[in-house]
């Protein structure tokens, strides 16, 4: 049996740029910070959904990927792809790193629909699939959700890639998640704005503000605007739909610290709260807001900042039932 084509059955992706699926417009990269056009070359959230019938004995998918230096102390895990049915992982295979290779994933003999979470990190290309015994066929497609944010959304220190927070909300809606977020970014740069205005989506989460206190630092009355104009400017592309912001969750070392302007981190997060709720009094109803102080606490969080496998579940938990909440989904 030949190679299938990966593109019908890929997930989670935002642009192309030749066959990489790509996280920023390549058109308009040279707005951006170089920091944001990096990672966005990684494909973070990017996945193989297929249907399987029964029989089918495994998948085959034929890869390109970067390969970790010799001395990296993970490298037996950089080539690892997991293999998910429901919200269950049913199988992860390390692959030998190399530059090309193929991968085989056993499937459970009764068939049915599968998704394949590839190592982000190595920066795959996903060049083929095919079937051992059976068939496959893309699985259908779901509506598609937008998410925007910093290195939590993009998924720091889950343990896997679909342990990530976007990855655990989208399992829990029946959503195609497509994760925008920017390890070190989302910092309200209003060019990623024009560009999710331009992006075709069913529903949006803003998860941005944590790089605010720090990474660029703001003040409130600063966030404020920018928070208003990040929305308004989303809102060009995307006039009806429904929009969630998430504020930042805890960061225990800048809740009360003043940054470079003397502006705490809960104080960039009551600004980016109070911008919200000032546009949705101003006539937004199908805009949400989601106040992230609360959501997790110190045993949540792997380093102080990011959220660790119980963390993630948590915001992926609070983010469904916020959107639910706002019957924004079913």
């Amino acid at each position: 049996m030949s190679w299938l084509e990966p593109e019908p059955f890929l997930r989670g992706t935002a642009w192309r740029d030749g066959d990489r699926p790509v996280r920023a417009d390549p058109a308009d990269l040279a707005r951006l910070p170089w920091d944001i056009a990096q990672r966005a070359e990684l494909p973070i959230g990017v996945r193989l959904e297929f249907t399987a019938t029964p029989g089918t004995r495994a998948v085959l998918l034929r890869y390109r990927a970067t390969v970790p230096a010799a001395g990296d102390a993970l490298r037996s895990l950089r080539h690892g792809f997991a293999l998910w049915r429901g919200g269950s992982c049913v199988a992860e295979v390390f692959a030998e790193p190399v530059t090309e290779g193929t991968v085989r994933l056993e499937l459970p003999p009764c068939g049915g629909e599968f998704t394949v979470h590839p190592p982000e990190g190595q920066a795959p290309v996903l060049l083929g699939l095919r079937a051992v015994g059976g068939a496959l066929g893309p699985a259908p497609h779901r509506p598609r959700w937008l998410v925007h944010g910093d290195s939590i959304t993009e998924g720091w220190w889950s343990t896997r890639p679909a342990h990530s927070w976007p990855s655990t909300a989208g399992r829990l809606l029946g959503l195609d998640a497509v994760n925008l977020g920017f390890a070190g970014g989302a910092r309200g740069e209003l060019p990623l704005a024009e560009q999710l205005a331009r992006l075709p989506g069913d529903l949006i989460t803003l998860a941005f503000g944590t790089n605010c206190w720090a990474v660029v630092p703001c003040s409130a009355p600063l966030l404020y605007e920018t928070t208003r104009a990040f929305v308004t400017l989303v809102r060009g592309g995307h006039p009806d739909t429904p929009l969630l912001l998430l504020s930042p969750v805890l960061r225990p070392a800048a809740e009360d610290t003043g940054n470079a302007l003397g502006a705490t981190l809960g104080a960039l997060r009551g600004a980016m709260e109070s911008a919200v709720l000032d546009l949705m009094a101003a006539g937004d109803t199908r805009l949400a807001l989601l106040p992230g102080g609360a959501l997790l606490g110190p045993g949540d969080l792997a380093d102080g900042l990011h959220p660790n496998d119980r963390g993630h579940r948590r915001i992926a938990t609070a983010v469904a039932g916020a959107l639910r909440a706002a019957r924004f989904v079913a």
